[in-house]
This record gives C-alpha cells, sequence and structure tokens, in this order.
C-alpha cells in the first residue's frame, strides 16, 4: 500500500488540476462557473471528430444518456471515463482492496488521485476500443487513428477538468450530474419542440400538433411511424417525471434524539430510492459494455453469422449493425425501444425488463453494503454523530437491529421499482429513454435543493448554520 500511494502521489504532480479557490464564490460566481462548464459540454457535443464518417445509425445509442456522449463528436466518449473510473475505486474501496479512510484529508486526496489517473488510462483504452472496433471505418490509416486516439484524449482531459472545476466549490453540484442533465433535457426538447422537417412533418411533437391542426389531419398525432416523437411518448414523459417526483418524498423516518444538546429531536429518513439512481447507472453501464464488446467480437469473427457459439450470444445484420442485435442472449437483454417493437416480440420486452429489474435489486443490495449505507454503517454514523433512535439505549447493537427492519426491505423495493420504472419507460417510447428521465429528474431535484441551500446561506447565513448543524 506504501508504494501505492507514493506512485500516485509522484504521477499526480505532474497532471493538470483546477485548484481549490482561496474563497468562497459568490452564489452568482458559482452560477456563471455552472454556466461556462454546460456551454463547452454543449460546443463539444456539437464538433464532429476530425476524420470520421457521419451518419447511419448508432449501434451505442443506448447508453449515450448515462455518459452523456455524442456519436462523431468530440464528446463521443462523454463522462464515461470519469464514470467507470469512479465505480471501479469505489468498488475497490468498499471490499477494502483499497484500505482508505475518506476522514484523513490524505487518503481523499490518495482517492481523488488515484481516480484522475485511473480515468485517463481508461480514456486511452476506451477511444482505442473505439477505434479498432469499426465504429469509425474499417479503412482508417495509422495517422487518422492516431488523430481521432489525439483527439478524444484531449477533450477527455477537458472533461475532467470541467468535472473538477464544478466540484471544488467553484460550481453547484459536479460536472457528471450536470451534463447528464443537460444532454438529457437537450433529448427531450428537441424531440418536444424541434421543427427539422422529416417525411412525416416537423420532428418535435408540439410543432407536428401545430402542423396536423392546420392540414386538419389528426390520425397521427396519437401514433407517429418510424419512431418519431408522438403524443403519447409525450403524454408518457409527462407522467414518468411526475410519478419520479412524486416517489422522490416516499420515505420511512425513524425518530431521533441528540445525546449531545438536550432536548434536541428530529427524525432520519430512509427513502424508498435508497441507493437513488446509481442501481440503474451500474446496469446500463454493464449493459453498455456487454453490447460494446458482442458487437466488437461479432464484427471480427463472425460477421457472416455462421459461428454457433458466438450467434448464443449475439447476431448482427451486417447490413444495418446499428439497428441493435437480431438475436442471440444480448438481444433478449436489449430494449425494444418501441411499443410496436415491443408488440411484435413481447417475448423479448419481459426477458428486457426481468434482467433489468434482477439486476437493479442486485446492484442495489451489493451498493449498500460497499457504500457505506448497510445498517451496521449507518448506525455507526448516527452514534458517531451523537445521536441515539428515542426508546432504543445507545449501543450499535440496539440501533443496527432498528435499522435491519427497514434498510433490506427498502433497499429490494426501491430495486424492484427503478428497475421496472426504467425499463418499462423504455418500451413505451418516453422522450430521452426511460432511464434518462431518471437520472434527468433525480439529478434537476437535487440542483433544486443545493440552489436552495446556496440561496438561503446568501441571503440569512445564521439561519442557514442552525439549519446545518440540526
Amino acid at each position: 500500500m506504501g508504494a501505492f500511494r507514493s506512485l500516485v502521489r509522484s504521477i499526480a504532480t505532474v497532471l493538470p488540476e483546477v485548484p481549490k479557490p482561496t474563497r468562497k464564490p459568490a452564489f452568482k460566481e458559482k452560477l456563471m462557473w455552472v454556466g461556462i462548464a454546460l456551454i463547452v459540454y454543449l460546443t463539444l457535443a456539437q464538433i464532429p471528430l476530425y476524420g470520421v464518417a457521419t451518419g447511419g445509425q448508432d449501434p451505442l445509442a443506448f447508453s449515450r444518456v448515462i455518459f452523456a456522449s455524442q456519436r462523431g463528436t468530440l464528446m463521443e466518449l462523454g463522462i464515461g471515463p470519469i464514470v467507470t473510473a469512479g465505480l471501479i475505486l469505489q468498488l475497490l474501496k468498499g471490499s477494502e482492496i483499497l484500505k482508505l479512510d475518506f476522514k484523513n484529508p490524505e487518503d481523499r486526496v490518495l482517492f481523488s488521485s488515484s481516480t484522475k489517473i485511473l480515468t485517463l488510462i481508461i480514456i486511452l483504452v476506451e477511444a482505442s476500443a473505439f477505434i479498432m472496433s469499426g465504429i469509425y471505418g474499417s479503412n482508417l490509416t495509422v495517422q487518422t487513428m492516431a488523430i481521432i486516439l489525439t483527439q478524444l484524449f484531449l477533450v477527455g482531459i477537458l472533461v475532467v477538468l470541467l468535472d473538477e472545476l464544478i466540484q471544488k466549490g467553484w460550481g453547484l453540484g459536479s460536472g457528471i450530474s450536470l451534463f447528464i442533465m443537460a444532454g438529457v433535457a437537450q433529448q427531450v426538447l428537441w424531440n418536444i419542440f424541434s421543427i427539422i422537417p422529416t417525411g412525416e412533418g416537423p420532428l418535435g411533437v408540439i410543432p407536428f400538433i401545430i402542423d396536423s391542426a392546420i392540414r386538419g389531419t389528426w390520425d397521427l398525432v396519437l401514433f407517429r411511424p418510424n419512431n418519431l416523437p408522438s403524443l403519447f411518448g409525450l403524454i408518457v414523459t409527462i407522467a414518468v417525471i411526475l410519478m419520479i417526483i412524486y416517489v422522490e418524498g416516499i420515505r420511512i423516518e425513524i425518530p431521533i434524539t441528540s445525546t449531545k444538546y438536550r432536548g434536541f429531536q428530529g427524525t432520519y429518513p430512509i427513502k424508498l430510492l435508497y441507493v437513488s439512481n446509481i442501481p440503474v447507472i451500474l446496469v446500463s453501464a454493464l449493459t453498455a459494455n456487454f453490447m460494446f464488446w458482442a458487437q466488437m467480437i461479432w464484427s471480427r469473427f463472425n460477421s457472416d453469422n455462421t459461428n454457433t457459439i458466438i450467434n448464443f450470444f449475439a447476431t448482427y445484420n451486417s447490413t444495418d449493425t446499428g439497428a441493435g442485435p437480431t438475436g442471440g442472449l444480448m438481444y433478449y437483454i436489449s430494449s425494444p425501444g418501441t411499443i410496436g417493437t415491443t408488440l411484435q416480440d413481447p417475448v423479448r420486452a419481459v426477458g428486457y425488463i426481468l434482467f433489468f429489474v434482477v439486476l437493479s435489486v442486485l446492484f442495489a443490495r451489493i451498493w449498500v453494503e460497499i457504500g457505506g449505507l448497510a445498517p451496521k454503517d449507518v448506525a455507526k454514523n448516527l452514534l458517531g454523530a451523537d445521536v441515539q433512535v428515542r426508546g432504543f439505549r445507545r449501543s450499535n447493537a440496539s440501533v443496527q437491529t432498528v435499522l435491519e427492519r427497514y434498510i433490506p426491505v427498502i433497499t429490494i423495493l426501491g430495486g424492484i421499482f427503478i428497475g421496472l420504472l426504467a425499463s418499462i419507460s423504455d418500451l413505451l417510447g418516453t422522450f430521452g429513454s426511460g432511464i434518462g428521465l431518471l437520472l434527468m429528474t433525480s439529478i434537476t431535484l437535487q440542483y433544486y435543493q443545493t440552489l436552495m441551500k446556496e440561496q438561503l446561506e446568501t441571503q440569512a447565513p445564521a439561519l442557514a448554520n442552525l439549519l446545518g448543524k440540526s
């Protein structure tokens, strides 16, 4: 472990870094930096990669939401390397392979530096894999591949620095959350208001409804062909957002009292979505990696679908690989995407829902154990904060017993709900996908709470300090 610490510290000294602010930035200044980071992200997501052909379907469209990436642009990798590196190190830390104490400032710095180093390694690995997989074409010259790799690596570093800029106190929240929210919101607004013409009228559902009213044709308003945004999709999108907002408020409140401040009483909330959207991110990331490597192996060794073993895992249409798998295991764990496709193959839809729900529950259970959310960890934290459950003795065993009545059950129920919501929403054709809406709504609510807290600290610092202590 000592050698590892020394290696990380030595490498970290040569890595680019955003310094922490020497004073606390004003609220408006934080909003300004958030706006700058957002503008940079949206700009990068519109600039095409040099040397890459555009057009055709996107074989990795299902993973774009959680990675805030855009195909064929400088944001091809998005925040994927940051998310992957963070999850890997969290798993290593939670399983105590990396023995770090986050209460120790040196260990926190070590973890942050390790995450940055691993992120840069993953950027190189993912960029190389994209190039070798044939997504950008099979006839690339060595010079073109080097140019693409350089672009992806440099932009990857810039994204890491933008995330640091937000997280280190210059902005609000985290860059990762900001970019995911912006990417999904962009898709939703595009599907609602875009006036880009198609063979079936304007792309956006609102312009299409107006166009249909002018023409006097209402037969295609509710459902549109070719997966175009429809009124049904808009209704389902709004319903899903409202459902997520409602469920975010469902919680069990355990009465607590302070042993340090006499007379203080409150509640410890255990939300139905106890592990938030972590299970959905993990399932989506795992599925994205499955799909990517399945298609890469297929394109290299089974492009004519004659290998029986590879066919068991995945088959593709050789003339349209961007349409996704056409058979094999990958076909039944991927989303049909639309109601029409779901009705044509309900077995696939059921397989996708079961796969998503089972893995959501599994990852929820795992994350509770490794993320410091298990009953024993929460009991330790409560007692460490001089808090005890009202009516019970102040001991780890008694507090843990109370928490064990709720946390395991809530974890499973939350995993089932979040898995069902994300998968079924996908089948119903929601704008931005069910997973995207879940992430966007959750992140938006978190930002709303952060903004309210920042405003309170600006306008009434004494009251904010009092509420923070309680």
